[in-house]
């Protein structure tokens, strides 16, 4: 890929846990970086900011004239910006559809050459899951506000840090039985949180200028129940799994949101309903020509 120094790109949510490495990708690939978030104190801690091509500023997605100054001068920008549990003003319409519309707007306005939005694997707008319907009309409001979006659709992100991967080998440690959603038989696809970054990075530098979604989703497809063994094997663990129909997961979602700290949300029950996998007919990381990391690969250099 050809080195661009003299183009800079915006990236939304640039210290989060996708966005931080999209910067990095970035940089590798040689472009200027604007890292615009809500708390530029934290780009300094994650990136030092000696590099005189990466810069951090104030941005704020609910915030028309914040999102249009982030985008003054640049070639591209990427939205990794995303909310998985609803807080007062942050709800999924005013992340997923309002702020996502609201930079692809800013960014047609400004000029901007290329965007990518990373959206998820089942978004849609017809869906009776609030997230994945919000998820769905975003993408919608994209492709409205800039017809030539790319949309990035991960699969479930995996990486150091992460939420669902470590979350899953604490509690595989920790309890006796492990309680699984349903059967155990939804079919996930997950893939490497860098190999998405990597991605999104060879997107905004491909010859396609037209819009393109690309689904990205890690080299195997196993279902929950296998996803969990094969966790457990990695780390030297025989956990007794245990069904638990998602009626129940329901109901203790909802009651758990009442409380701080919230185990568990209605949220990922729902999404843990539905087979995330890509589309055959979806391009996606082969045509970027990257070779998903398998999640094993990585789990045993985190272990």
């Amino acid at each position: 890929m050809a080195a661009t120094n003299d183009r800079t790109v915006t990236v939304f949510g640039g210290t989060g846990f996708l966005g931080r490495r999209v910067v990095r990708h970035l940089r590798k690939d040689g472009f200027s970086v604007r890292i615009a978030s809500r708390h530029p104190d934290r780009s300094h801690r994650l990136f030092g900011l000696d590099d005189p091509q990466l810069q951090s500023v104030r941005a704020n997605v609910h915030d028309e004239r914040s999102v249009a100054d982030a985008l003054i001068g640049a070639y591209g920008v990427v939205n990794t910006v995303s909310l998985y549990v609803e807080r007062g003003r942050e709800t999924f319409h005013s992340v997923h559809v309002e702020s996502a519309q609201r930079v692809a707007a800013q960014a047609h306005r400004a000029r901007v050459k290329r965007i990518a939005h990373v959206s998820g694997i089942g978004a849609d707008a017809a869906s009776q899951s609030l997230y994945i319907r919000k998820r769905g009309e975003g993408e919608r409001a994209v492709r409205a506000a800039f017809a030539d979006s790319l949309l990035i659709r991960p699969a479930v992100m995996f990486g150091p840090d992460d939420a669902f991967l470590t979350t899953i080998l604490k509690l595989l440690r920790r309890l006796p039985f492990y309680p699984m959603f349903g059967r155990g038989l939804t079919r996930m696809q997950p893939a490497y949180v860098e190999d998405v970054a990597e991605a999104i990075s060879r997107a905004l530098q491909g010859a396609e200028t037209h819009a393109t979604t690309y689904e990205c989703g890690g080299p195997q497809v196993y279902s929950y129940e296998e996803f969990l063994r094969a966790v457990a094997h990695e780390a030297g663990l025989k956990p007794v799994l245990i069904p638990v129909p998602f009626e129940a997961w329901h109901v203790l979602a909802w009651i758990s949101e009442m409380l701080p700290g919230m185990p568990v949300t209605r949220n990922q029950v729902e999404l843990m309903q539905i087979d995330s996998v890509c589309s055959a007919e979806m391009p996606g990381f082969g045509q970027l020509g990257i070779s998903p990391h398998s999640f094993e690969e990585v789990l045993r250099q985190m272990l």
